[in-house]
């Protein structure tokens, strides 16, 4: 009996980790087409689902280092990415904390309500907002911007209802007489805030952090609907130009190189994050 329950335990084990592993196979299997697609010609990529290239070209990686439209090519797209991406997650991280912080310790009239309302503009998907940010923004002459005024303004008011969420839920786990001792010593909401909460919430910020800057470098609908990368090229991200070389133009070479930068771009951004933070703690 014995004998028998080791090997029914051993198979168990082998099918558990035979289907784990296919099903990581089958999930990764188009990151590594991608890598592969990056040394294919068109004609390649279109006759083979094979991931590696039968005869290796690197034209894909020399069209992604051309301009493109004669103004605009991946480096300045990166850097396009980095003059709107900083002061979105600037901004998103302090209204996003204060914003948590009023919720999650203040009782005021009208707060469940409001929470309610927080909480269901989370199902909302951006899609669905693009159309009447687009009419709003437009009537407020800042669509073609070049100070990105449709979407940087918006975070100043806590619009990541998602962080907002999980710093509030956050907040409901860390003891209310740290408050208490801060303000018998004289400090402010705001001095709470900045030398009681932010420490405490080191964990959530870097989880947040990673997910709201690599979301920013990824983001494509949202500039389309609201800059269409204008005014010029200055709004002209990696994505849209990804979209459009694979896409609008069929060069599926240069359109993975480019989403292989991008990848890689927030893979390094992520491991320089985490490594801040593990020097903090």
């Amino acid at each position: 009996m014995a004998a028998e329950s080791k090997t029914k335990h051993y198979v168990n084990v082998f099918l558990r980790y035979f289907v784990l592993i296919l099903v990581g196979l089958i999930m990764i299997y188009p990151l590594v087409w991608m890598v592969g697609a990056t040394f294919k010609s068109n004609a390649e990529i279109f006759s083979s689902i094979g991931f590696i290239p039968k005869n290796p070209t690197l034209e894909g990686y020399k069209k992604a280092m051309e301009s493109y439209g004669g103004a605009i090519n991946v480096w300045k797209a990166m850097l396009n990415t980095f003059s709107y991406v900083i002061p979105k997650v600037v901004f998103t991280m302090i209204s996003a904390t204060v914003t948590a912080y009023g919720f999650g310790r203040f009782e005021f009239k009208g707060r469940g309500i409001l929470f309610s309302v927080l909480m269901a503009t989370l199902f909302l998907p951006q899609v669905v907002l693009n159309v009447p940010q687009f009419i709003m923004f437009s009537k407020m002459g800042w669509v073609d911007s070049k100070l990105y005024l449709p979407i940087i303004v918006p975070t100043l008011f806590a619009t990541d209802t998602l962080f907002v969420f999980q710093l509030i839920q956050f907040l409901r786990n860390v003891p209310k007489e740290l408050d208490e001792a801060a303000k018998i010593d004289g400090a402010s909401s705001m001095r709470i805030i900045r030398s009681v909460q932010i420490p405490l919430l080191k964990p959530i910020f870097r989880m947040s952090l990673i997910f709201s800057l690599t979301g920013c470098i990824k983001v494509y609908d949202t500039v389309v609907a609201l800059t269409k990368g204008g005014p010029g090229t200055s709004t002209y991200m990696p994505s849209m130009l990804m979209y459009d070389q694979a896409f609008t133009y069929g060069n599926f070479g240069y359109g993975s190189v480019i989403a292989l930068m991008i990848l890689v771009e927030c893979t390094v951004l992520t491991a320089i994050i985490n490594k801040i933070f593990a020097q903090k703690e």
